[in-house]
């Protein structure tokens, strides 16, 4: 369980703020050329291969991490083909700088999170939503609700594993409506997500990347509602009345529980304010904020050598270790954003990503109204994030960085952030269910009710436009 949520808070995550755009001056326009599509072959197989993972088992981050390096070979050789020795290097080390910032940021908010898991706080709110003994309908809408509410925090793949654990312990005897809870916490932790820069890794990034300020995300607000409840509505008349047996087992927090509950929201704070209002990367906020846990943790530590020391020296006990939270961190993941990084990077140093730009948002909106030339552009990235991951998505779109108002940027945040619940394979939060639920939550059980989804989609996208007019 530890490892889920330590690989849930980066996957989405979690949680935070980190920077994540290059834009390189570089262009090779190598898009026609041997070089080029070598390149595209090496991605694209490179990708399937992580689409196959649940199938094939073989870890996303092995054919990532081997492919970024092959494009980056292809673009040094191209580079010293045209005498341009040093570019190929110039133009990865920003790439690998933002990486390096982003992996920081997300051990700090992975740790936070598994010291949570550890000292017991998520457990004990699933044995009081448990022991409440709601209907199967009132946990329905519980789950949602608390997902749509947590993930603005706690990142959306971190909140529907939490409910999820809650809707298969009350299920346990009703796999429909365990499917149907499932489907209700994917859709409600990514339109939950999409509203905060905390929520999810796109909306991260369209924060740290300086063209949304803090604030105005918010405005997102009721378009992700209405993308949770419009779909919510329509499903809840499938789910069962009847009210599973209560639970009597009760769950009680470790010392140092509500300690590390204070110090996380301190140190979202903190990273806040480094970056809005000091000027300096989130980052080093959060490492501040790790420096908070880092000492709250030597005095969880002694007073548990204290009180167990016969236990310990037994070996039946350990006492708390911050460095063994940090040691669980979902490695896999982190490296899945190495390889996605430099890898379309290196596409865009080719040149691939300003002609798929100009396709998009030039030709696609010639004769749309003003304001709007770049609608149906971010409407189909929407889609395209429940085929392919959001987090690439959002990276493409970023480094392509078209010229858009507030109101598009803030349009591509939200699709791009739900349009992954179309599919159960088109987010974080969705594949991690799949897992945690396996042979209840399936493909095709998500697909059934894409349809109600899919309403819920269009809708958020006619609310945003009509109530945020004014940021087109």
């Amino acid at each position: 369980m530890i490892k889920k949520i330590s690989g849930i808070i980066i996957l989405a995550t979690s949680v935070i703020f980190c920077p994540i755009l290059f834009a390189s001056s570089l262009n090779l326009h190598a898009t026609h050329t041997i070089y080029g599509y070598i390149t595209l072959a090496i991605f694209f197989l490179a990708y399937a291969l992580v689409i196959a993972e649940e199938k094939t088992h073989f870890r996303k981050s092995k054919p990532v991490i081997l492919s970024a390096g092959i494009i980056w070979i292809i673009i040094a050789l191209l580079c010293k083909s045209e005498g341009l020795t040093h570019a190929a290097s110039e133009a990865v080390k920003p790439i690998f700088l933002e990486f390096s910032e982003l992996l920081l940021f997300l051990l700090v908010a992975m740790t936070y999170v598994n010291t949570m898991e550890e000292r017991n706080v998520f457990a004990m709110l699933r044995s009081w939503l448990v022991k409440k003994g709601f209907s199967y309908r009132q946990c329905f809408w519980v789950t949602g609700t608390l997902a749509f509410f947590i993930s603005p925090v706690a990142d959306n793949l971190t909140t529907a594993l939490l409910m999820c654990a809650v809707a298969t312990a009350v299920g346990a005897k009703s796999p429909k409506f365990v499917v149907l809870a499932c489907i209700n916490i994917v859709v409600a932790a990514n339109a939950g997500g999409a509203f905060s820069p905390f929520g999810d890794i796109t909306t991260l990034m369209v924060w740290q990347k300086g063209i949304i300020p803090f604030e105005e995300f918010f405005v997102l607000f009721l378009p992700a509602a209405v993308n949770f409840i419009v779909p919510a509505i329509i499903m809840t008349f499938a789910v069962p009345k009847a009210k599973p047996p209560a639970s009597t087992k009760a769950m009680s927090m470790k010392k140092g529980a509500k300690r590390t509950i204070f110090l996380f929201l301190l140190t979202i704070i903190t990273a806040v304010t480094f970056e809005n209002y000091l000027h300096l990367p989130a980052t080093i906020g959060m490492l501040t904020g790790l420096g908070y846990l880092m000492v709250a943790s030597y005095f969880i530590k002694q007073f548990e050598i204290k009180k167990y020391s016969s236990e310990i020296e037994m070996g039946k006990f350990k006492a708390f270790n911050i460095f063994n939270k940090v040691s669980k961190a979902e490695w896999d993941t982190l490296f899945f954003f190495y390889g996605v990084m430099l890898s379309v990077g290196g596409l865009a140093v080719l040149g691939y990503l300003e002609f798929i730009s100009s396709i998009m948002y030039e030709d696609w909106g010639q004769h749309m109204p003003y304001g709007h030339e770049a609608t149906i552009a971010n409407i189909t990235i929407g889609f395209i994030s429940a085929i392919i991951d959001n987090i690439p998505v959002m990276f493409a779109v970023l480094t392509m960085h078209p010229s858009m108002s507030d109101g598009q940027w803030l349009l591509v945040t939200l699709t791009a952030g739900v349009g992954g619940s179309l599919l159960s394979v088109g987010s974080a939060a969705g594949v991690a269910l799949m897992g945690q639920a396996r042979g209840v939550y399936t493909f095709m059980a998500h697909l059934r009710w894409s349809w109600a989804i899919l309403l819920g989609y269009i809708a958020s996208i006619m609310v945003h436009i009509c109530i945020n007019k004014s940021l087109f």
